[in-house]
């Protein structure tokens, strides 16, 4: 079970896992004091209820923003109820973290064809991680096809150079919140 339970019950309990990366929020249009709730605690579901942890296994881009302000969007891996994002001496990133961790991400989809409008909020306080290759190689295949040879020769030399020379790092985010919200709608028919 993910962050979001059967929407026939009409309630969403938060499992402990979630418990421990805040609270969890699922309501339709602007948060109130009915749909927020306190951590821990039952809360009612819209009627377009959704499985948070499927909607970000999906290769989705995230916008990450860091104190400054600086936003930039990225590719994740959503596992062990913590987003994981690949960065190193390239970017800036690490350095904005080093100096302070607390940072902000979003990951949405906004479809107006068919109405269907969800997002994902998380804040807390990211962490430097040391790279390995496999979680590396699950991040970028969901991204570029399990197919390694079909992939962009950068990517390829993200999982196989050194990391330790090439300075790879994972930004490891485990929410302190996470909100999820599905503002979506009923497109008119036109017909």
């Amino acid at each position: 079970m993910g962050y979001s339970d059967a929407a026939t019950t009409q309630q969403m309990r938060v499992p402990a896992a979630a418990s421990k990366a805040g609270c969890v929020r699922q309501a339709l249009g602007p948060a109130t004091d009915d749909s927020v709730g306190r951590c821990g605690h039952d809360r009612q579901m819209s009627e377009h209820a959704f499985d948070v942890d499927t909607f970000l296994a999906a290769p989705l881009t995230a916008r990450v923003a860091t104190r400054g302000p600086t936003v930039r969007p990225t590719w994740y891996l959503w596992e062990d109820g913590a987003f994981w994002i690949l960065t190193g001496p390239w970017a800036r990133l690490p350095g904005h973290v080093r100096a302070d961790p607390a940072l902000a991400l979003v990951v949405d989809v906004c479809e107006p064809a068919t109405g269907l409008v969800r997002q994902v909020i998380a804040k807390g306080r990211a962490e430097l991680r040391p790279f390995d290759i496999p979680r590396g190689r699950r991040k970028l295949s969901r991204y570029l096809g399990p197919d390694e040879g079909r992939w962009d020769r950068r990517f390829r030399d993200y999982l196989h150079d050194d990391p330790g020379t090439r300075g790879t790092l994972w930004l490891r985010l485990r929410p302190d919140t996470l909100s999820a919200v599905d503002l979506s709608y009923q497109v008119a028919d036109l017909a």
